[in-house]
């Protein structure tokens, strides 16, 4: 039961990354159908990171209450809607609209499908599920290219990504009594994944009182490396093809390919990485892949031909793969199951504004002088993503 359960979280994952990659692969063709300003694209995308920004902050609160499986399935069907919505949207104005219901319910699943998954399950599944992620972002785009390439339309892309959602929707409704058995289950079994840290609870203040999650030891340390690393992850993701263009002197399509060849990096480096968390600790993980990445943003940074620029774009995508999942799988094992839902939300609502805020301070410190900083601004954010997660595992180890 437990392994048919796993399917369907997967799934949830494939679903949650689809539309995440849907608006900038139709915004090209919308923008003129609705006759909006191309860069409206990011309105847009601020309107969807501020609603999953807020429900992850609430999403401790939510999930206590209602489940996750319920929140999941409500999640689900407001994502459902919101892209049914964007199908029929006859102005940019309703696209803002139905933004907001986007946002909302990609944030609480969010941050409830990866506490559920790194309290009852073993590491390796919190890297395969965001590998799964990044099959759900990968086929996004395809979904989309399939109609705006042939007879179809974008309207037609969003419509069948909306019914790929509705289908999740009624799975996870039928299998809500599920949520709460193989959790009960899980936490029966010897060895089974919180069993450590229930002896001890790091959630109290010196004077032995009960802590509130932000003052719980470490969590600060810990969200400021949550921030740096997604802020790398979507730099990098954003910006690269750009300074391969300008500054490499790369074809535009070549450049894509070799973006698309980071994200594959990240994708497969996640698959890989729940193989070697039977052999390697979350940790060492953890510390390795920052090392990598920060090798590869060197690479990016040395004056070499441009075989090693575009080598060092794949080692960063493959040294950020682990980091991600294995951060929210230590969350109950630094901090203590008893905030652990509420400190996973907080670490979420992090990562969406690192991944929204980083990217487009790049972009206005490259409008005072060139897109060549492109490289000096990951080596930057990648040492202080490891220089936080040290200090972290430094102050853990002497608690």
């Amino acid at each position: 039961m437990a392994t048919f359960f796993l399917t369907i979280i997967y799934l949830a994952f494939i679903s949650l990354g689809l539309p995440d990659s849907l608006l900038g692969a139709a915004w090209p063709v919308m923008h003129a159908d609705l006759d909006a300003p191309l860069g409206a694209a990011g309105v847009l995308s601020m309107t969807i990171a501020s609603g999953t920004i807020v429900s992850s902050l609430a999403s401790g609160a939510i999930l206590r209450r209602f489940g996750t499986g319920a929140v999941a399935t409500v999640s689900c069907m407001m994502t459902a809607g919101a892209l049914l919505g964007f199908s029929v949207a006859p102005s940019f104005i309703w696209l803002i609209l139905f933004a907001i219901p986007l946002g909302l319910g990609g944030g609480s699943v969010d941050a409830g499908l990866n506490h559920y998954v790194a309290a009852h399950y073993k590491a390796h599944h919190m890297s395969w599920l965001h590998c799964f992620w990044g099959v759900g972002a990968t086929l996004g785009p395809m979904i989309m290219a399939s109609y705006i390439s042939g007879p179809g339309s974008w309207r037609d892309g969003y419509l069948t990504v909306a019914a790929i959602q509705g289908v999740l929707v009624l799975i996870l409704f039928f299998t809500l009594p599920l949520w709460n058995r193989v959790a009960a289950d899980s936490r029966s079994r010897p060895g089974a994944p919180g069993a450590a840290e229930d002896a001890t609870e790091p959630d109290e203040t010196p004077d032995g009182k009960p802590a509130k999650p932000l003052r719980v030891k470490g969590v600060k340390l810990a969200l400021v490396a949550f921030l740096f690393y997604c802020g790398v992850e979507a730099t990098a993701g954003l910006w690269g093809s750009s300074f391969l263009v300008d500054v490499k002197g790369l074809t535009a399509g070549t450049a894509a390919q070799w973006v698309s060849m980071y994200y594959a990096g990240i994708t497969v480096g996640r698959l890989i990485t729940g193989f070697v968390t039977f052999k390697a600790s979350n940790r060492q993980l953890i510390r390795g892949g920052q090392l990598v990445a920060l090798a590869g943003t060197v690479l990016l940074l040395l004056p070499l031909p441009d075989a090693a620029s575009l080598a060092g774009l794949m080692i960063v995508g493959l040294g950020l793969a682990p980091i991600f999942p294995c951060m929210l799988h230590e969350t109950p094992v630094r901090f203590g199951k008893r905030h652990a839902q509420t400190i996973m939300g907080y670490q979420m609502a992090v990562a969406y504004t690192g991944s929204t805020l980083m990217p487009p301070l790049l972009g206005l410190l490259a409008s005072h002088s060139t897109i060549g900083i492109f490289p000096a601004y990951l080596v930057v954010s990648a040492a202080a993503m490891l220089l936080f997660s040290e200090r972290l595992n430094g102050l853990l180890r002497r608690a």
